[in-house]
């Protein structure tokens, strides 16, 4: 089973203060924090968010490992079934079985058959919620650190840039550097945690 890890920051930069209109990104070289008053603006690259958050890097490994043992299980568990399959077709070619006998192995292949569905099913649901647990505290924990950030520096709006989302925006106004850093100051790590928690042990 292939799970595709992928990550979306869902409206995690966007403060209560915007009002409806597009955000208009001058070309001036001056800083965000000079920035016009009655609209001032900044913006986050998330894919820095992404490749620098130290939360989403540990994340990011945790959910691969999780989906690369699925992948490991389902395709030991598959290839077992195969085999049994195939010595079963063998046996029926040089005539090992009754009928009856026959009919009794090919219904528990059968039903081996269902249980790896069943089973292939569950282990993705159960990764599907990892991921959208993982989405929900990334975007809790920017949005969180964000309405902190903003006490001081006062902008009207802080939007996410990813790709080609936006066409244009002076980097005068790229507070990316400040957001990381200030998450990664305020990120305990999970990883340490569990290290120090062993080490007690």
């Amino acid at each position: 089973m292939k799970k595709t890890l992928v990550f979306a920051i869902t409206a995690a930069c966007v403060l209560a203060s915007c009002n409806n209109q597009a955000p208009k990104m001058d070309e001036k070289t001056q800083t965000a924090e000079s920035a016009p008053s009655e609209m001032k603006i900044a913006y986050v690259e998330v894919d820095s968010i992404m490749s620098q958050y130290k939360f989403c890097k540990e994340y990011t490994k945790i959910l691969e490992k999780k989906s690369q043992n699925i992948q490991n299980t389902i395709n030991q568990k598959g290839q077992s079934l195969q085999a049994a399959a195939v010595k079963f077709q063998q046996d029926i070619q040089n005539n090992k079985y009754t009928q009856q006998q026959a009919e009794a192995v090919n219904a528990g292949l059968q039903k081996q058959q269902a249980d790896l569905q069943a089973l292939q099913q569950r282990l993705g649901n159960e990764f599907q919620a990892e991921t959208d647990k993982f989405n929900t505290a990334l975007r809790d924990s920017i949005q969180h650190f964000l309405a902190s950030y903003n006490a001081n520096k006062k902008y009207a709006l802080i939007i996410s840039k990813a790709g080609d989302n936006i066409l244009y925006a002076d980097k005068a106004y790229d507070i990316t550097a400040d957001v990381i850093n200030g998450l990664n100051k305020a990120y305990k790590s999970k990883a340490v945690a569990e290290e120090k928690k062993e080490a007690k042990k």
